[in-house]
């Protein structure tokens, strides 16, 4: 890269609230979050000179659009800076930061603020659901899949894949138990206080019911109000203040891939357009999967954690199952007992999509808030040890747009 690209800060929401009964809008969690980032980098706000704001569908969820202009309310210093919202479905969060680094690599700016922010909790789950249908081939899908229907494009996959390599309902329910679990050690997640026990994930129940089978409630992502933002910055800015590049997060590598929009025209469970983002991503760092300490991936539904885990080279095609299984993807301790893997890397350790929500414009951005924490030693009680290189994937839409970043210190 011409120029390298570091996160100096970041901060985000607490997932669990509902913005509606507080009385306030996405407006008000965009500028929170991009507060918290510019506090946390301990630079003067005058210092940023370009701003991004990844978020899905505002204008449907909350009738409000022209989100960017929402930046200069953070802080007067911010006014008249260039701003631009991006959209990618699910991935429209990693897209902003994607932005905000290539405008750094390209020499145009040394200091960018990023945030991504959804308010989702403003009408029924089946309206919602309905919105969230614009992530998919809304016109051409929705007479097949009918209401809810990214829960059943999802079963679909599932089912796909089950069919191939033989995986179970109680295989999928590994990962559910395993981000639930993750999520208790996460002050911010949705899932927090709930108590997910494996033979619940695994059992269709009235406290568990079947949604798209073979996936259940558990198996599912939140309905999600929050926010997250991180401060880019590029080498010679850090230089210029005085900072240590040894001690803060940079961007290794990076890939980004979009593929056709509806599912059946898509190779799954393989989605080999996907595998050529982290491909690129990998090839970028020079690194290897085996290279990684930790990843935060997108799970919006169980299975996709595990076919994640095969686009990413984490897993063997078919070996998904396996690795979740083995605890390799578990932290030790919440762990029942010790991995049987030949290695170990914690992923979605706050939780993931399932445990910590899905706002879906901030995930992209809240994953790469995570790796920042996790590599500056900031992550508390969901600390993996010794990280230093660290892998986030963001996709929207049925495995539509993908997004690999790879991050570390140098």
């Amino acid at each position: 890269m011409s120029e390298s690209v570091y996160i100096l800060g970041g901060g985000r929401t607490d997932f669990k609230r509902n913005l509606k009964k507080e009385g306030k809008t996405i407006r008000h969690i965009i500028t929170e979050a991009g507060k918290k980032a510019i506090d946390d980098a301990k630079i003067d706000p005058a210092e940023i000179q370009a701003g991004a704001v990844g978020n899905f569908n505002a204008g449907q969820f909350t009738k409000q659009l022209q989100l960017g202009a929402f930046i200069p309310e953070i802080d007067p210093k911010l006014r008249g800076i260039p701003t631009m919202h991006t959209e990618a479905a699910c991935a429209s969060g990693a897209l902003s930061v994607l932005l905000g680094a290539e405008w750094i690599m390209g020499g145009f700016y040394d200091v960018v603020l990023v945030v991504g922010a959804e308010q989702q909790k403003t009408m029924s789950s089946l309206d919602g659901s309905d919105v969230l249908g614009a992530a998919a081939d809304y016109h051409n899908e929705k007479p097949e899949y009918g209401d809810f229907m990214f829960p059943k494009l999802f079963g679909r996959i599932a089912q796909i894949y089950i069919e191939k390599y033989g995986a179970t309902e109680a295989d999928l329910a590994q990962v559910a138990w395993k981000n639930y679990a993750h999520a208790k050690l996460n002050p911010l997640a949705q899932m927090r206080d709930a108590d997910l026990t494996f033979d619940c994930a695994s059992q269709v129940s009235d406290k568990n019911p079947s949604v798209a089978p073979p996936l259940k409630v558990s198996d599912c992502s939140q309905i999600t109000d929050g926010a997250a933002s991180v401060v880019l910055v590029s080498g010679k800015y850090l230089d210029k203040i005085g900072r240590d590049r040894s001690k803060i997060a940079r961007l290794l590598g990076y890939g980004h891939t979009t593929d056709y929009l509806p599912l059946d025209k898509k190779d799954a469970p393989t989605f080999s357009i996907a595998r050529k983002a982290a491909e690129k991503a990998f090839r970028m760092a020079n690194l290897t999967p085996r290279d990684l300490q930790g990843a935060e991936v997108h799970d919006c539904f169980s299975i996709t954690e595990i076919v994640a885990y095969e686009i990413l080279g984490l897993a063997e095609p078919g070996k998904g199952v396996e690795l979740v299984k083995s605890g390799a993807t578990t932290l030790p301790k919440v762990r029942p007992e010790k991995s049987k893997a030949p290695f170990e890397i914690p992923v979605n350790a706050g939780g993931g999509l399932i445990g910590d929500g899905h706002p879906v414009g901030a995930t992209g951005v809240r994953q790469i808030h995570e790796a920042y924490q996790q590599i500056t030693g900031q992550a508390g009680a969901r600390q993996i040890e010794n990280v230093r290189k660290f892998l986030t994937f963001n996709m929207g839409g049925s495995l539509t747009t993908s997004v690999a970043m790879l991050w570390g210190r140098d």
